[in-house]
């Protein structure tokens, strides 16, 4: 039966979206009418994981569904960001659109969040993996037969050694028993080239890594350090990056 509710998936191009789009297709339960992406409009990248356009676009093709890219500005605020999201979704919704998918597992005051800006525009989010167990989601993920690369990393919870390295058996052994093993709460991001929602594998090579150093939000609203748990240096907070080079 053909699914009759249109939705938008929320595509970082990290592996939980991956997953989150996999277990959609198999489901049937919405059309997924778009990927939707927020890209740092001054770098031309995904926002926080650092990947190029160019590779988020080859993703994209490579699935077969159509790419919608919310450009925000470097560091924006909050009222920046929330306005171009709404103007993002008011547009998705004129087209059809009535539920927002995101990947989010466990994290509560993220989802209230994203579930009361939605309900502003009448809109609902949809979460297939929440409350499920990270452990069996990334082995999961790992056995569906996906391939995964960190292309950033917090350094409040690992080192430089954790960046630009394939997710297998040995990187998460080798995790500190502090870090969740789907980084869940922003310990790290990462870029999916291959599994079975690609027709073929996005090609890459390696570049550069490099250490970038932030201030952190100058507020008090958890929404501004990614929902993190755990609040970050009052100073501070740096990210290694691995930068991923379409070849």
């Amino acid at each position: 039966m053909k699914p009759t509710e249109k939705a938008l998936m929320n595509w970082s191009g990290g592996k939980d979206s991956a997953l989150t789009l996999y277990k959609l297709q198999q489901s049937q339960d919405f059309e997924i009418a778009c990927l939707l992406t927020s890209i740092s409009q001054k770098y031309q990248r995904i926002s926080m994981h650092g990947v190029r356009v160019d590779l988020l676009e080859a993703q994209a093709e490579s699935i077969g569904i159509p790419l919608v890219k919310m450009e925000v500005p470097d560091m924006p605020s909050m009222a920046v960001y929330e306005e171009t999201m709404r103007e993002t979704l008011s547009k998705l919704k004129k087209e059809g659109v009535t539920a927002s998918i995101f990947g989010d597992i466990f994290l509560e005051d993220l989802r209230t969040y994203r579930e009361s800006k939605l309900a502003e525009l009448d809109l609902k989010g949809v979460f297939p993996l929440w409350n499920q167990p990270t452990d069996t989601l990334i082995h999961e993920f790992l056995d569906l037969g996906f391939k995964t690369i960190t292309t950033c990393v917090n350094e409040q919870y690992l080192d430089k050694s954790f960046v630009g390295r394939v997710i297998d058996e040995d990187f998460l052994k080798e995790l500190p028993a502090n870090v969740d093993p789907c980084g869940e709460n922003g310990e790290f991001h990462t870029f999916v080239y291959d599994g079975p929602i690609f027709k073929k594998p996005i090609a890459f090579e390696k570049g550069e890594i490099v250490l970038r150093k932030y201030e952190a939000p100058k507020t008090e609203d958890e929404s501004d350090q990614c929902f993190s748990k755990e609040k970050q240096d009052p100073a501070t907070y740096g990210f290694w990056y691995c930068d991923l080079i379409p070849v």
